[in-house]
């Protein structure tokens, strides 16, 4: 698996847009291996159980797991992290 620099976490997410990346010192998903400080993240133990640096690199690429974490009415960002891999897939 080679590293991106474009790449900051296994869902599209931007860790230097994150407020969480301060607030709760989130070293970023690539640095915590699933296991984040609010818990068990699915969606990237998924990722590197499968050896992909990020879900866009994915054959299942969207997968329901990914849909239901970019679209969750509490936590989603509406699908904008699943454009975000497709640009960062487009540009590696």
């Amino acid at each position: 698996m080679t590293e991106s620099a474009l790449v900051q976490s296994r869902c599209g997410l931007r860790c230097n847009e994150c407020e969480w990346v301060e607030k709760a010192s989130c070293p970023g998903c690539l640095n915590v291996h699933g296991k984040p400080f609010w818990g068990e993240c699915v969606v990237a133990i998924c990722c590197e159980g499968r050896g992909l640096l990020h879900c866009g690199r994915c054959e299942d690429f969207p997968c329901e797991k990914l849909m239901a974490f970019a679209y969750d009415s509490d936590h989603g960002d509406k699908g904008e992290r699943i454009e975000t891999l497709r640009k960062w897939l487009a540009e590696e």
